[in-house]
This record gives C-alpha cells, sequence and structure tokens, in this order.
C-alpha cells in the first residue's frame, strides 16, 4: 500500500505523467522563448521549473538559449522602467514591463547580467547622495526580487561589466573621497562584495567594455583608458592608439571590437589588433535613430539603442563586405509609443 502511495505521488510530481523528467526536460528546453510564459501557466511545476537556473543552464548547455534585449529607461517624470525587445520575433517592437520602484528618480546607476538576472546597482538621487542598494530582476519570473546585498562602497556614474561570473562596480563618485580609485567586486552567489582599490582607475569614467577577459574603461574626454586583469588582480593604464580611437560607446563582436563615434554624426568603426589601427565601417542615417546611442551585440549583429529606444540593427558580418564609405545598409525598429524616454543602459539576457 505505502509503495503504492508513493508510485502515485511520483507520478504527480511529473511534468509530464508517465513521462520521465529528462526526457521532458529536453522536449520543453526545445520551445521558443517566446512562449514560455505559456508555458508557466500550464501549472505551478511548470512553472517552477521554467522560472528554474535549471532550465535556463539546460538550454544554454544544449545551445537553445535565446538573447533578448533589456534596455533601463527614464521616462518625462523621472520614472524608471525596463522595457524588452525580442530581436527573435517576426513582428520585433519593444516592450515596456515592470517597474521597480525603488530606483524612481535616481540617476548614476550601474546595470548587469549574470545568467537571467539582471542588476540595478547604486545610484544617486537628485537631491540625495550616493547609494549601496542593490536591486534584481528575475528575466524568466518577469519580478523584482527582494532581498539582495549591498555594495561595499556607495556610488553613482560608475562603470559597471560581468567578468568570472562576477559584477565589478568601477570607480565613480560617491560619499566617500576615495571612490575614484576604487571598485567593489560583487559575488551573488556568495551574496558577498569586496572593495578594492588602485590609483590606476581613470577619472570620471564615461563608458566600458570586456574583451579577450579583461575589462576596459574610458575617462571622460577619452584622454585616458584603464585596464584591469582578472589574473593579476590590478589596473594599467592604456596610452596608445586603441585609447585615442575610443570615441564612443563600444561593443564587442566575436572578440572584435566596434565603437560609434557620435562625434560629427554617427560612424561606426572597428579596431584591428593585428594593425593596432581603427578601420572605418560606415555611417548611419540620422532618420533612423536619435543620440545619444547605447550598443548592444548578439551573434554577428549590433544593436544601436538611441532615445525612445529607436534602433538600428547592423550585420557586421554584411557590413564589412561592402564598400567602406557611404551610409551603411540596415534594418530598423521602430518604437511603438508616445511617450518620450531616455536609454540609460542596454544588456542582453540569453536563457
Amino acid at each position: 500500500m505505502e509503495c503504492a502511495d508513493l508510485s502515485k505521488e511520483t507520478l504527480q510530481m511529473s511534468l509530464i505523467s508517465g513521462v520521465p523528467d529528462d526526457i521532458v526536460n529536453s522536449c520543453l528546453a526545445r520551445v521558443p522563448r517566446e512562449y514560455h510564459m505559456a508555458m508557466k501557466c500550464v501549472s505551478r511545476r511548470w512553472r517552477d521549473f521554467v522560472c528554474s537556473d535549471e532550465f535556463c543552464d539546460y538550454r544554454n548547455k544544449l545551445n537553445l538559449a535565446e538573447s533578448w534585449i533589456y534596455a533601463l529607461c527614464r521616462d518625462i517624470s523621472g520614472g524608471v522602467f525596463l522595457y524588452v525587445l525580442n530581436p527573435f520575433s517576426s513582428r520585433r517592437s519593444w516592450k515596456r514591463i515592470n517597474e521597480c520602484r525603488h530606483i524612481t528618480m535616481r540617476e548614476g546607476m550601474g546595470f548587469a547580467v549574470l545568467g537571467k538576472r539582471l542588476f540595478v546597482l547604486g545610484g544617486c538621487g537628485w537631491l540625495e547622495d550616493a547609494i549601496d542598494e542593490v536591486y534584481c530582476y528575475d528575466s524568466a519570473m518577469n519580478t523584482w526580487l527582494d532581498v539582495v546585498p549591498s555594495l561595499s562602497t556607495k556610488r553613482c556614474f560608475f562603470a559597471c561589466e560581468t567578468l568570472d561570473g562576477k559584477i565589478m562596480a568601477i570607480g565613480g563618485l560617491g560619499v566617500n573621497p576615495k571612490v575614484p580609485q576604487t571598485w567593489d567586486i560583487y559575488d551573488p552567489l556568495t551574496k558577498t562584495c569586496k572593495s578594492c582599490s588602485d590609483t590606476n582607475i581613470v577619472p570620471e569614467i564615461e563608458d566600458s567594455f570586456v574583451m579577450d577577459g579583461k575589462i576596459y574603461v574610458r575617462g571622460g574626454g577619452g584622454s585616458s583608458v584603464a585596464v584591469y586583469n582578472a589574473l593579476s588582480g590590478v589596473w594599467e593604464r592604456v596610452d596608445d592608439d586603441m585609447a585615442l580611437g575610443w570615441r564612443g560607446p563600444a561593443v564587442v563582436v566575436a572578440d572584435d571590437l566596434y565603437v560609434l563615434d557620435q562625434t560629427f554624426g554617427s560612424k561606426l568603426t572597428m579596431w584591428c589588433k593585428e594593425t593596432r589601427k581603427w578601420i572605418h565601417i560606415g555611417k548611419l542615417s540620422q532618420l533612423v535613430m536619435k543620440q545619444p546611442c547605447r550598443l548592444v551585440s548578439i551573434g554577428s549583429n549590433i544593436f544601436v539603442i538611441g532615445k525612445d529606444c529607436s534602433t538600428v540593427v547592423i550585420d557586421v558580418e554584411n557590413v564589412r563586405t561592402m564598400t567602406m564609405t557611404g551610409v551603411m545598409v540596415c534594418s530598423s525598429i521602430p518604437k511603438t509609443w508616445d511617450d518620450d524616454i531616455d536609454v540609460i543602459s542596454c544588456k542582453s539576457v540569453a536563457m
């Protein structure tokens, strides 16, 4: 009798009655991401599985993960929202999702991604000092998590990148005058945050990127660049042609560095590691996007996201085979609302 009850309970716990979970997992992992919301409505067991780290890891392991773009934006009233774009949809359009009430009317925040989670770190209010608070949005659960450990240092207007499964909050401004020469290593797995210092961190950081396992940060006006090597744990100043040509938002595509120079119009350039020279790729039409812009890469595509989430998609594999002069031919994604919004930062989440 007890064995029969145990068998019945095990059967009820299965995702699909009578089918082993490993087979079910393999099948569900192949369902496109745009249908995951419908899958979560089947049952509580399905919802918990689709929202789990296990499901996300399973799709990544099988190379089935799809990257969606998330934009942290501010509307004209000062409210801060997340917008999401599914670049694989046949009808691509930005959609507004959950508001985080804690970060309304806040500026200078860091924005980072680890796995299926987005993190909003630090920042400062219009009449408030910098804070050390961290907020987390789970893209699978479509909700903000309440309890997240804080940074070691209160900071705003700082660089924020992910390296080796950890979030790096670098430089910026804060209550402590030594903040511009410090960085925090935030580890969500151990729920710890370690504060470090280095005099080589450049002041007034305007942009950053990760390439070849190193973090690069650019100071105000592009006059100074510093690089962080995770193996040595130290920062070094960069003084070469690469630093001089980094004149706008940067993004890495297949280990190649691209920069959108917005000084006079919008010009895309690429850093050639072999010759150590910048290559002019082409210009972008100002009719389909509004400056200032942010860059995100997915595969061989660069998404140029401007004010109001006006978006241009550039396939660098196709563009590089074209002539190096003139306006680039690329596709665009129009906005679907009338409100004016400013794009603070953009990241892609693979799930």
